[in-house]
């Protein structure tokens, strides 16, 4: 078992401040002066670092303990604003012209005035013009049916969806206020400035395609806004143009051309998105509650499972609420066109969401990848941080990962960040790729460091099901004889019969159900932590030729309330490939192999891990009538949970 380091809420002390010019600040402090040099880094050696700057020193950064410090002005007055329109080689609203970005550059007067060259902070978002109203798919109908349309709907059979600025606020964007705002620049956000411009970085804000005062369509993570994002990054390094209001050519000479690109959610995504593509000069990303797969958001393993708390939304929906540009007529086909190919009737995989999938030029990143994720983030699950980042760690590009107890966004503390930053934008060796690889905020909300994630000392612990009596909990052991032996008799085949109604919570929390299959592990004699995937084998048949399958993980604490740690979902008909459904046979039985969204979660000493088993999940899957029946043969069907400390706990 690693061996894991806890630290308390920072992970390197926070360093005096001393505003005002590097020169003023490296005298006074006393630290590590890197000077800029023709857009050239030279890091002083740390015998120098208690020696004054020369008065002569061009501006240039200060170290202490790793970390870029904010010796240059605070004063937003003080800062130079830019807006400028980056050109893009697409046309992806087909009007005859390549889509242009807009954008807004803050950096510093020393850019200007003191030879200095700062690398870029660079958020990118759909969000910060606001959002439109709209209509979520209808998902109260039944299973491989069109939807139509019903009370509440509007004539697509769309569900109303009062909630339009959430996603704004998760992510952390200010986009409502942004998007009322007049007069001076910036009119996009600032969301970044206060941390990084006093520490001699620059920050770029810029719309996505589609969204905001940027031309082009939205397309909910199409190709063409993976090249809209990634043209500010060409244009900061000299490789795309860009203009002001007047059309006149602004070229971004202030620069070193080292971008680290941050947001969360949406913000979160592109990043992902513009480092598969490995364009130069992005040198560092930080996604926070991102998605690595568009399919993995919207559907699991064949079946249209929602995002936590938007039931019913989907690649249009997305796409008509950011479409905030002022021609609101051009991206009309465009938008039509998702509705189309997302395929909310099979849930299949396809062209359109391979070409949505991030994971599949994972090979072409370089940046060094600092993923944080909440790990009870049921809008972006957990299974998007966690195939990223283990294809990060497969191919060696410098990674890191903070999971914490929150839900959707969550960022590591500016200390982690500016370690990040300082490391690959300014390129100052402060060893952050020797730290440990993993931060996790535990359940009692200490920060623990651990060598890596998940940890490598978890064991695959294979779990078997033993049949309760007249819908009671049958047990979960490894020890499968053992148990039989004890239960001589029992029947090997159960029945879950759908109701929808039933919310996942209130079937895992009931005592007997024939809604629901439950079986619990013994008492735990001590902590067992999971870390990592758990997969389901099942062994199950079918009373008619579609259903839902859900998996969920429980923790039962002494008083037998139900928590629901993880869960996953399976369509039958995708048993064999997400790409092409097949028709069920009632009364055949199939092998359902699938995973739950990963998690990292501490079993306490005197609960009991549970396993139970539904149909229909009223908060994520399609809904139809109750009535549908499922019957799983126990004896044929397995767990696995990567477990660190489980050994004889399970007899």
């Amino acid at each position: 078992m690693s061996i894991p380091r806890r630290v308390a809420g920072l992970v390197t002390p926070t360093a005096l401040r001393s505003p005002g010019s590097t020169r003023r600040g490296a005298a006074a402090l006393g630290l590590a002066v890197v000077t800029i040099l023709t857009g050239v880094a030279a890091t002083s050696t740390p015998a120098a670092a208690d020696a004054p700057a020369p008065v002569d020193t061009p501006v240039g950064p200060v170290f202490q303990n790793g970390m870029t410090q904010p010796v240059f002005s605070s004063n937003r007055n003080d800062w130079i604003r830019q807006e400028v329109w980056v050109q893009t080689p697409i046309d992806s609203d087909g009007d005859g012209r390549n889509d242009r970005v807009h954008a807004e550059v803050t950096r510093l007067q020393e850019t200007e005035t003191a030879g200095l060259k700062s690398p870029v902070v660079y958020e990118v978002s759909p969000y910060y013009a606001g959002g439109n109203p709209i209509t979520n798919h209808d998902v109260d109908h039944e299973l491989y049916e069109a939807v139509r349309p019903g009370k509440g709907h509007d004539r697509n059979g769309r569900a109303l969806n009062p909630a339009t600025d959430e996603r704004m606020a998760a992510a952390g964007t200010g986009a409502v206020a942004a998007a009322a705002a007049t007069g001076p620049q910036p009119a996009i956000s600032t969301s970044q400035e206060a941390n990084w411009l006093p520490r001699g970085f620059a920050v770029v804000h810029a719309e996505s395609l589609g969204s905001g005062k940027s031309d082009g369509c939205p397309t909910t993570g199409g190709r063409n806004e993976t090249i809209g994002a990634k043209s500010v990054v060409d244009w900061l390094n000299g490789r795309a143009k860009a203009y002001d209001a007047a059309g006149a050519e602004v070229k971004a000479t202030w620069t070193t051309g080292k971008v680290g690109m941050i947001g969360t959610s949406y913000n979160g995504t592109l990043p992902n998105a513009v480092a598969s593509t490995g364009v130069k000069g992005l040198e560092a990303i930080v996604p926070i509650s991102a998605i690595s797969s568009w399919y993995d958001y919207y559907r699991a393993n064949g079946a249209v499972v929602a995002a936590g708390g938007y039931q019913g939304e989907d690649t249009d929906v997305l796409a008509e609420y950011v479409y905030t540009r002022a021609d609101k007529q051009i991206c009309r086909s465009v938008i039509d066109d998702l509705a189309k190919a997302q395929d909310r009737v099979t849930g299949d995989y396809s062209a359109f969401w391979d070409e949505r999938n991030y994971m599949n030029d994972v090979k072409k990143v370089h940046a060094a990848v600092l993923v944080a994720h909440g790990l009870n983030d049921w809008n972006v699950k957990t299974k998007q941080a966690a195939q990223w980042y283990e294809a990060l760690k497969a191919r060696k590009v410098p990674h890191k990962i903070y999971l914490h107890q929150g839900g959707h966004g969550g960022s590591p503390s500016v200390d982690v960040l500016n370690r990040w930053f300082t490391r690959y934008l300014w390129d100052y060796k402060n060893g952050v790729e020797n730290d440990p690889r993993a931060l996790i905020q535990r359940e009692d909300r200490t920060l623990v460091e651990y060598a890596e994630w998940p940890d490598p000392t978890a064991v695959d612990t294979k779990l078997d099901l033993s049949a309760g009596t007249n819908g009671a909990a049958g047990v979960l052991t490894d020890d499968k004889n053992k148990h039989d032996k004890k239960h001589h008799g029992k029947p090997a085949t159960e029945t879950i019969v759908d109701d929808v109604t039933k919310t996942a919570q209130t079937l895992a929390d009931a005592a007997t159900s024939p809604n629901r299959l439950a079986y619990k592990s013994g008492t735990l004699s001590g902590a067992v932590r999971l870390s990592g995937t758990p997969l389901v084998s099942l062994q199950m048949s079918f009373g008619q030729p579609a259903a839902n399958v859900t998996a969920l993980l429980v923790d039962y604490d002494q008083n037998g309330k139900a928590k629901i740690i993880t869960r996953g979902w399976i369509d039958p008909q995708n048993r064999d490939s997400i790409w092409k459904s097949k028709p069920i046979k009632p009364g055949t039985e199939y092998r359902l192999d699938f995973d739950m969204q990963p998690h990292d979660y501490v079993f306490a000493a005197g609960h009991q891990v549970g396993i139970v088993l539904l149909s229909s999940d009223y908060e994520y899957t399609i809904r139809p009538t109750p009535g549908a029946t499922l019957h799983l043969d126990t004896e044929k069907s397995t767990v696995k949970l990567p477990l660190v400390g489980a050994a004889g706990q399970f007899n």
